[in-house]
């Protein structure tokens, strides 16, 4: 800490050196700059003190937070001039909400209203033009850009507010709809009052993918690229699954913090068939515990046919997500939990278990599925009647009773988009990110997806969880709900089917999500650098290796600077003020970390910063004779060398550059 601090104040010298308003002066922009020799600066007024932009960097902002830090938040009421003003203070509401969250518990509720309304104010003079008035759609809109929909249950206030406040205008002769209003201050308070600690975490970009906008432009290319693919048949052993359509194929994304995308047929209903397996094995963990649960069934991948006549050595199914352990638990949850109720009051129960999953989406029961299943059910009963031979069933069990059960669970009816937000509960530990109501604890979702991880996709659930490496469960009916814990759930919906039973656009979606994205569960968060990280601010890694890496310059670590070549970083790469490592190790006077950059990284010694310095000025400023010497000499070319400017892609992974033999810096043999 101690070596850094020295660093730091040897940059502020250095930065106030370079300044070319020189030491102590101030400007702005309604002021003119001040002279200097040549006349007035062509870059405008200078930066704020370094120190200030060093605070923000060690916060780990992305580079446009730190430019957007120059400017302070306009006062109540003041014009603002252009969208780059509107812009360059957004950064005072990000500060502003961030200190609300760190602080809010402890505060009084008269000093959390206060706060509140503080930021407020702020989203409102973010959209203002005039600082009078805001168009509310264009608000709106910048919110439906975070991931937010605008039937958004969680923003239910603010909509209601909205069509109050446009049935209370509707006679004036600008309001043509809720949407094209445009609003005072109090007005705009009276909408977001309710909902602004939501709003404020949309606006900030505080949802676990931040750039919302971009991922759903990734997701939807996988989507186009998948539909291409031909291969697959639809299931016709039940026939009402047969009259599917093949050419289906939808895709809904729900993020653990309610953000939400769909493209393609998400709105078609299918029956859940085997994904209500996983549904109804943490619906009986809740009601009856795991050690009673798991003295029924097991949890071991039987490595057999899913509706195979087999047990495992202890004489029961091997896991809940093949047919026989599915069998079981509904036998639990008819005969165990909830003795009082009758057949109807049971099977709504689980029906309006799952709608609370799906955040009270759509969940009804096709009965045309029900009754056909029941038809073909020659398997299941022969299942049935094995296991009750080997005495799998709790007392007093009745096994029509129990596969007609079974029969309606695979019967429930739902959307691809009402499925995602049951897959996203679970990704969020149980609590439905919609409606926020906890639905499932925490150890019956840790055993349900460890279970989906092992055993949810058939036989091919070992080259799944070796390929995609996510908890994924799919029904013959071509739906599959993908679960990337902590981050969202997916569900993927397309009927031709694989040999295996699941979903061949289903598949090759999730290869490619995997391909694109760091979500396999053993994927390298840290150095996993070929793969996109969509949970990190834009620039976030950039930001911090830049600042890494100018750090260890300042500080002469010449250890430092080899770890960040060999990690493939671009030692060309310059801060804020156009500053490479090379400037600031010249600045310094670090001989051997000035040599390391030219002689190794290729860094080109004429690169000028925002004020037109070069290192070798840098260098001579600060009276470091040697450094000076030795970056003249490569300017110049040692024994015949030449040195030019990096060639596109150079020194982010190119040969440490040699002198001698005819060898060039910076250049091309």
């Amino acid at each position: 800490m101690l070596q850094r601090s020295r660093a730091v104040l040897r940059l502020l010298r250095e930065h106030r050196a370079l300044s070319p308003v020189g030491r102590g002066a101030v400007s702005s922009p309604a002021t003119p700059t001040r002279a200097v020799a040549g006349g007035a600066h062509p870059f405008g007024p200078p930066p704020p003190p370094l120190t200030r932009r060093l605070q923000v960097t060690r916060r780990c902002q992305s580079l446009s937070d730190v430019n957007n830090e120059r400017s302070s938040t306009p006062p109540p009421g003041q014009r603002l001039s252009s969208e780059g003003a509107q812009g360059s203070w957004k950064s005072q509401v990000f500060t502003d909400a961030e200190q609300i969250d760190d602080d809010i518990d402890k505060k009084s509720p008269a000093e959390q209203r206060q706060a509140f309304d503080m930021l407020e104010d702020s989203i409102f003079y973010m959209f203002s033009r005039d600082g009078k008035t805001i168009q509310i759609g264009k608000f709106l809109a910048a919110l439906r850009e975070t991931g937010l929909r605008k039937n958004d249950r969680r923003l239910r206030e603010m909509t209601e507010n909205l069509y109050k406040v446009y049935e209370e205008r509707s006679g004036a002769p600008d309001v043509h709809s809720p949407e094209s209003q445009v609003l005072d201050l109090p007005t705009f308070r009276r909408l977001v009052t309710s909902n602004i600690h939501l709003i404020s975490r949309a606006m900030r970009q505080r949802f676990v993918i931040p750039d919302f906008t971009n991922f759903c432009r990734d997701i939807e290319a996988i989507y186009w690229h998948c539909k291409s693919s031909a291969g697959g048949k639809v299931a016709s052993y039940i026939p009402q699954l047969a009259r599917y359509d093949p050419n289906f194929w939808g895709v809904s994304v729900c993020t653990v913090d309610g953000q939400r995308y769909c493209i393609g047929d998400v709105t078609v209903p299918f029956t859940v068939q085997s994904i209500s397996k996983p549904l109804t094995y943490g619906l009986v963990l809740d009601e009856l515990g795991e050690d009673m649960v798991h003295q029924y069934v097991g949890q071991e991948p039987s490595g057999r046919m899913f509706n195979e006549l087999v047990l495992d050595h202890n004489k029961k199914p091997h896991n809940p997500m093949i047919n026989a352990g599915a069998i079981i638990v509904c036998s639990l949850l008819q005969t165990l939990a909830h003795k009082e109720m009758n057949l109807a009051e049971r099977f709504d129960h689980v029906k309006q278990y799952f709608s609370r999953l799906a955040g009270d989406e759509y969940v009804g029961f096709n009965n045309a599925v029900f009754l056909s299943e029941r038809e073909a059910a020659d398997r299941n009963y022969a299942l049935g009647f094995y296991m009750r031979e080997n005495k799998c069933f709790p007392t007093k069990s009745n096994l029509r009773e129990v596969m007609d059960f079974y029969f309606q669970c695979c019967a429930m009816e739902t959307t691809c988009d009402a499925m995602s937000v049951m897959a996203a509960t679970l990704a969020n530990g149980g609590i439905c990110p919609t409606s926020e109501e906890k639905v499932m604890s925490t150890d019956s979702v840790r055993d349900v997806l460890s279970l989906m991880h092992s055993c949810g996709m058939y036989d091919y659930s070992g080259q799944f969880a070796f390929n995609v490496g996510l908890p994924a469960k799919s029904g013959v009916s071509g739906g599959m709900m993908l679960v990337v814990p902590n981050v969202m759930g997916i569900c993927l919906w397309s009927p031709p089917l694989d040999m295996y039973g699941n979903s061949v656009r289903g598949i090759q979606f999730c290869s490619e999500l995997v391909n694109m994205f760091n979500f396999h569960r053993y994927d390298n968060l840290k150095y996993s650098t070929d793969k996109k990280d969509p949970r990190r601010h834009k620039h976030e890694t950039k930001g911090i290796n830049i600042v890494n890496l100018l750090f260890s310059a300042a500080s002469g670590d010449v250890s430092a600077m080899r770890r960040h070549k060999l990690s493939g970083m671009n030692m060309s790469e310059r801060d804020y003020d156009g500053r490479t490592a090379l400037h600031v190790a010249a600045a310094e006077g670090h001989l051997e970390c000035v040599e390391f950059l030219l002689r190794h990284c290729r860094v080109s010694p004429s690169i000028q910063d925002r004020w037109g310095n070069t290192p070798l000025e840098d260098a001579e400023r600060f009276q470091h004779a040697r450094v000076a010497e030795l970056i003249r000499s490569f300017q110049q070319g040692a024994d015949g060398e030449t040195v030019g400017q990096p060639e596109p892609g150079e020194g982010a992974g190119a040969e440490d550059g040699q002198v001698g033999d005819g060898a060039t810096v910076g250049g091309s043999k």
